[in-house]
């Protein structure tokens, strides 16, 4: 028997676009042991419409990875529970595929490195913000091509993220659709300088500061304001009760604000009163990534790796 866990994440963090990203704990689990035929048991509701069989996604990513290394996978019974809402700019996508990568890393004995499954779900992904984050952990920063993929990850402390989940899904490609093909010069420049300095800040622990750069994007967040109504709200409420910054979430429509810990509470309990029907989280920041454990026997301890 094995066990798979991976975390949700956001992307993007407001000008880090398609290049930085950060793990949160919300969780993807899998409990999986080896059988006679491919057997998908969806433990979350929001699961069930998925194939039951070897045409599963994550098992689809997992058979690719292992066919990579020359390698077919036995056919495993997997029960999958999921606490990352689909199409809310929480990294479902990337969590699927980095639990895959995890998936085929075990069944076909790859003994991948942490940087080797960060550039397989980055070539899934097309990018290495939701994908590397489930993989290392903590806030990731990343450069990806067709030919290699570069990440770097940091723990984070001290902060708590609080994610504001509509009851509405909005598609990546949808969201994809609403950016331009082209960005001035002058613009560039200004969104990769608040990209640099945010990053300077977080690892200075200049949160204010970190905040404010959230706030200077100039790559997506204007383009997809249409499809997020709710963002300019909660940037206002939120600043008001101490956050530090506020961002879409990946594609949206999830906003993420990163406060202190001591008033995490305080903005949730806001921001659910502000909007009854969307789903307020207060969320730790995952420093750990995906984890996989491989039980010999029933007198094994349980421990992660």
């Amino acid at each position: 028997m094995f066990y798979i866990r991976v975390p949700a994440s956001t992307a993007n963090l407001g000008p880090g676009f398609d290049s930085i990203g950060m793990a949160l704990g919300l969780y993807l689990d899998i409990q999986g042991q080896y059988t006679d035929e491919w057997n998908i048991i969806a433990l979350s509701k929001e699961l069930e419409s998925f194939p039951s069989d070897d045409s599963n996604y994550i098992v689809t990513i997992a058979k690719e990875v292992a066919g990579h290394y020359g390698k077919e996978l036995r056919p495993c019974r997997l029960e999958i529970s999921s606490e990352i809402p689909l199409a809310r700019g929480l990294g479902s996508s990337a969590s699927a595929i980095v639990a895959g990568i995890e998936l085929a890393n075990i069944a076909a004995d790859l003994n991948l490195s942490a940087q080797e499954k960060s550039r397989h779900a980055s070539i899934f992904e097309g990018h290495p913000d939701n994908a590397a984050a489930s993989v290392m952990g903590g806030l990731v920063v990343g450069w990806h091509s067709d030919d290699e993929t570069d990440v770097l990850s940091f723990p984070i402390e001290g902060i708590k993220a609080v994610a504001v989940i509509p009851d509405y899904e909005l598609r990546t490609e949808d969201s994809r659709n609403a950016l331009p093909e082209k960005l001035v010069f002058k613009d560039a420049i200004h969104g990769s300088a608040a990209a640099n300095v945010f990053l300077g800040a977080v690892l200075s622990g200049n949160w204010p500061l970190a905040g404010e750069m959230m706030n200077r994007d100039r790559f997506h967040q204007t383009y997809r304001a249409h499809l997020v109504p709710h963002l300019p709200r909660i940037e206002a409420m939120v600043k008001a009760n101490g956050a530090y910054g506020t961002a879409l979430s990946g594609a949206g429509p999830t906003v993420l604000c990163l406060v202190p810990e001591n008033a995490a509470c305080n903005v949730q309990k806001s921001l659910q009163n502000e909007f009854p029907d969307f789903d307020v989280k207060v969320l730790d920041i995952d420093n750990e990534g995906s984890k996989t454990f491989v039980l010999a026997d029933e007198h094994t301890k349980l421990e992660w790796r």
